[in-house]
């Protein structure tokens, strides 16, 4: 089984400067996803690699050890490039370089780094239980449903539940459906995945990984305040 570990570090963020590489606990962000690549390559025969139009990220990054030649083309550094089409992209260079194909890419979101071990192992055991999945995505249990207590905008201009259930009503929120939310963390990809024309990791033969401890994304400079109280003051009930 042949893995590619990849890692899209885009410079030029504007919720958080320079998020990608912004010091938490005397540590580079990007440093907590390389930290687990490398527990990752211990297991499995693997190649991390690295997409990125900024420098600064890529010089970080290969002193933490990740040396690449590539660099993200400029229409794929737009706030807008989506991200399949990035990943592919790295992935298309990388097996130029093995004259092979790869069986799994597994991508880690840099700004979303509560995730373990664990995490990831368990959930390509799932992807390789079942062969006609071609994505896996971490998610975590949803805090709000849209069977008993999210509303939108119907065509009359008023507002009604986003999904209703066969008899109509939910009364309590145990009784709703379980709904879940991604956390932008982790997602697996089977290789023929890229063989397609899909722009989303949300397929019809996709399956989750629900993490049953905390993980949210950096989208915001509150998120970055929060995550470094939890890192500084060892909250976690967990290693990353």
């Amino acid at each position: 089984m042949n893995i590619l570990i990849t890692i899209c570090a885009r410079g030029g963020s504007k919720g958080i400067p320079g998020k990608n590489i912004k010091p938490i606990c005397g540590k580079p962000l990007i440093n907590y996803t390389i930290d687990l690549t490398n527990k990752l390559k211990l297991k499995w025969n693997s190649k991390v690699a690295l997409s990125t139009d900024d420098q600064e990220i890529k010089a970080v990054a290969h002193n933490l050890g990740v040396i690449t030649a590539y660099n993200r083309p400029n229409f794929l550094a737009t706030d807008t490039a989506g991200k399949i089409d990035t990943i592919k992209d790295l992935l298309l260079h990388e097996e130029s370089l093995i004259n092979d194909k790869y069986d799994f890419i597994l991508d880690l979101d840099v700004t979303s780094p509560l995730r373990t071990l664990e995490d990831i192992e368990h959930a390509l055991e799932l992807m390789i239980a079942n062969s006609e999945a071609m994505t896996l995505f971490s998610v975590n249990n949803a805090s709000r449903n849209p069977y008993f207590n999210m509303v939108e905008e119907n065509a009359n201009g008023f507002y009604s539940l986003v999904k209703t259930n066969t008899d109509g009503s939910v009364l309590s929120r145990q009784a709703a459906p379980n709904v879940y939310e991604l956390n932008a963390s982790f997602y697996w990809y089977r290789r023929c995945f890229f063989d397609t024309d899909l722009k989303s990791p949300i397929t019809d033969k996709s399956l989750v990984y629900v993490m049953n401890h905390i993980c949210f994304d950096l989208d915001h400079p509150i998120d970055f305040l929060f995550m470094e109280f939890l890192l500084e003051n060892k909250k976690l009930d967990f290693a990353i």
